[in-house]
């Protein structure tokens, strides 16, 4: 079958080379080409899962990536979730996403709804300080 494993980047350069030609060719299922594509393609993605991890952006990332990608504002957002505050919150990290926004950022821009979910940390909250008291005039 002529296939090799991929332990460093000539042979990953290697491989991909091998595997482009079967974009143009489409070989037919069950064939020794597909099965060879197949393989090629196995090889592939475990030398990438090992070697060039992206990590997943938080949920507030990725809709900010979306909106700068797609021109969107944060008007709206707003827009699409109900409020101007709301819209500030969550993009500020002050307010988690909730099911209903998760649900809209899905349907209505596309967002997968696995990313929405995963957990992630709210931006800390300075309290605000206690106003001072004045003496009263007796």
């Amino acid at each position: 079958m002529d296939v090799r494993p991929i332990k460093t980047e000539a042979d990953y350069d290697w491989a991909l080379a091998e595997i482009v030609r079967y974009f143009e060719t489409q070989p037919a299922p069950g064939t020794p080409e597909a099965d060879r594509f197949d393989v090629l393609a196995a090889l592939i993605e475990g030398y990438e899962s090992q070697h060039w991890v992206i990590a997943t952006p938080d949920p507030v990332e990725a809709i900010k990536s979306y909106m700068v990608t797609f021109g969107k504002t944060q008007g709206d957002f707003a827009a699409l979730i109900g409020s101007r505050s709301r819209a500030s919150e969550v993009l500020n990290k002050h307010r988690r996403l909730t099911l209903d926004m998760v649900h809209l950022l899905n349907q209505r821009w596309r967002l997968p709804a696995d990313m929405l979910v995963a957990p992630y940390h709210l931006a800390q909250v300075k309290p605000k300080a206690a106003p001072k008291r004045g003496k009263r005039a007796a």
